[in-house]
This record gives C-alpha cells, structure tokens and sequence, in this order.
C-alpha cells in the first residue's frame, strides 16, 4: 500500500486554501503552527491574518510591547504560547539578524518550539525530510495500520514517530506532511470519520475489524481540578482597577479584575468576612449592583467558576497587599483579558452598563 502517494493524491483534491501553504516563509510558517496548537484552523485563520498585517516580519513582531503582542493574541488562550512566540521572534531577530535555523535540530534549539512544530517548518519551509507526528497523525498511523498502543505512552510515541518517518516520502515531504495533517483534520477525525471517502479503506485495520471507535487508545485523562474565583469589577464613576497575573498559574501577564479565589463556593457574606475581603476594601462603604454574573470556564485540566460583582465606591479602596492600577473605563479594552473577563465586559455592552 502507497500510503504516501494516496495520501498526496487525496489533498491536491481536497485540502483547503489557507495562506501559510502559499508560502516557504518560515516565520510565516512557524507563526501559523504556533497560532494553530490548541487552536481550530477556522478560529486560527483570523488571528493569523492579524498577526501578519500587523507584523509582516519577524523584527516588527520582536519590535512590539509585550501586552500589545498579548492584546492581539487575546482569545486565543493558552498565553504560554503567546509570551514564548514574542521572545523567540526577539531572539530570531536580535541573535539570529532575523534569519530562521535552517534545520530541525536548530529549531528545536529555539523557545516554544517543539518535535512537532520544529518538524513542521523544517519540512514545509526547508523541505528537510522529518516527519511530522501529532494528534491528527497519530490517529491517521493508529487506524490504518491498527497500531493499539497509547499514543500518550513513551513506547507509544517511539512506535508512532518510527513508523511516521517509514511512510515518509523523504522527496516531498513538505507535500507529505501537509496530506497527513490534513487527512486527519478532515476524513479521520476523532469522531464519526468519514470512511467512505478514505482512500484506504480496503487497507485500514481498524475498518476491516470494526474498531475505528476504539483507536488510538490513550492511557487515559487527567483530573479536572475546580476553581472558584469571585471578580470585583470596582468603579469610581469613570474608573476602575486591574492587576496583571505575575504569578505562574493560568493567564499568566494577563490584566484582571480584583480577585478573591476561595476554596469552594462563597456567598456574599461568607466574602465580606474573609480577610481578603479586609484587605480589598477596608472600612470604605461601598454598593453593589445585584445580583452577580455567574460563569463557568473551562480550561484542559481545570474548571473555573466564577462570580462576578460589580461595585461602585465613592473612594479608592486601599488594596492592601494587591498590585493594582487604577485606569480610565474608556481605556479598558487597551489591555488583554482572559477570555472568561471578555465574555463578561461583552455581557455589559449587551446591556448597555459599561
């Protein structure tokens, strides 16, 4: 079975028209691998466009302020990737004078690049024989060839990159990676797959033997951890405060309301008794519009519930112990927020109370 020429004959028929494919640009390219982990291509397109428009090269991204490059990215989540593209693109462009690593093993010298992406520019932009091995391929290898071991397993993972690298055609194998990437985001796909237009029905092990549901196996999920976060949204008639997170934990160098996180659900009176509470607000009076915006948030490993309470107050609360600025209303949407915090400014605009 070819299964490299079937794969390239199906995505010359059916892959899709994105722009990183019209080019051999590796910034462009590693751009998009960044921008597309975690992320649906659809949802990606738009964002990669903006970057591009905004920092056509690599020197005007490591040119531009870190909570601009955040701002830009907002929504997108998983911010890692975000702080760790801008420190690469100042690297690329201050150490490298703005010229990409021309290998594989170079790349993977460079920050926030992994296997996966590392391959992914090196063969795309340098069409240096390396296979690409993610998700969508995996699933690819594992039910064609009825390959049972976890792909989250370390011999897994041996077993799925050799025999990545054997159906490789070491010729094309910018043409080769793109097919299978884009085989397994369109035909095989985790769910319901679309078996009847698979070139390789007639091969593929796991419809041969009825178990396209069962592969690949994986060892299995991590615990989802619950959060219980309650936001002040605090307003002194044209003003308001936020903090950056600076700590290593979700959102990191993300701006946010005034945050008490508890160890469970709180009520009103069980917050106005804690010693946070004490600290936020002191002995200045304030009012709160009622009732509060529930949200609930998820994240990979982790569930956010969150209540959000907007108070006016006639003074600045003291904030004790909080690293906050005090910034005008209208000036809000200049600084990037979680996606749980855009969703709730969205909310108010709806209801014309911002």
């Amino acid at each position: 079975m070819h299964v490299s020429r079937l794969l390239q004959e199906w995505y010359v028929l059916h892959k899709r028209d994105l722009p990183w494919r019209e080019t051999r640009d590796p910034y462009q390219i590693w751009l998009s691998e960044v921008i597309l982990q975690q992320t649906r291509v659809m949802q990606g397109l738009e964002y990669y466009r903006t970057f591009i428009r905004l920092y056509p090269r690599v020197e005007d991204l490591a040119g531009a302020a870190p909570d601009e490059v955040l701002k830009t990215w907002q929504g997108l989540g998983y911010y890692t990737r975000a702080r760790n593209l801008h420190e690469t693109a100042q690297y690329v462009a201050t150490r490298l004078k703005g010229v990409f690593p021309g290998s594989y093993g170079e790349l993977l010298k460079l920050k926030g690049i992994g296997k996966y992406s590392a391959a992914a520019i090196a063969s795309i932009a340098f069409r240096e024989p390396v296979a690409v091995v993610d998700g969508n391929v995996c699933r690819v290898l594992s039910r064609v060839f009825g390959i049972d071991l976890p792909v989250d397993s370390n011999r897994g993972k041996a077993v799925f990159y050799k025999k990545a690298s054997e159906i490789l055609d070491e010729e094309n194998p910018d043409i080769h990676n793109q097919a299978i990437m884009e085989f397994g985001a369109l035909v095989c796909t985790p769910k319901n797959p679309n078996c009847r237009e698979c070139p390789f029905t007639d091969n593929c092990v796991a419809f041969t033997t009825g178990r396209t549901g069962m592969l690949p196996v994986k060892t299995g999920k991590k615990q989802i951890r619950d959060r219980y976060f309650n936001y002040f949204h605090i307003t002194d008639h044209d003003h308001t405060w936020i903090g950056k997170r600076d700590r290593k934990d979700i959102w990191h160098s993300l701006y946010e309301f005034p945050l008490i996180e508890t160890s469970g659900p709180c009520t009103w009176d069980e917050l106005s008794s804690t010693v946070l509470w004490n600290a936020m607000f002191g002995d200045i009076s304030i009012r709160v519009e009622q009732p509060a915006k529930h949200y609930r948030h998820k994240l990979t490993h982790q569930t956010i519930h969150c209540n959000i309470y907007r108070v006016m107050v006639p003074e600045s609360p003291p904030f004790t112990g909080y690293n906050l600025i005090k910034i005008s209303i209208s000036d809000l949407s200049r600084y990037a927020i979680p996606r749980l915090l855009e969703k709730y400014l969205a909310d108010l605009i709806q209801e014309s109370r911002v």
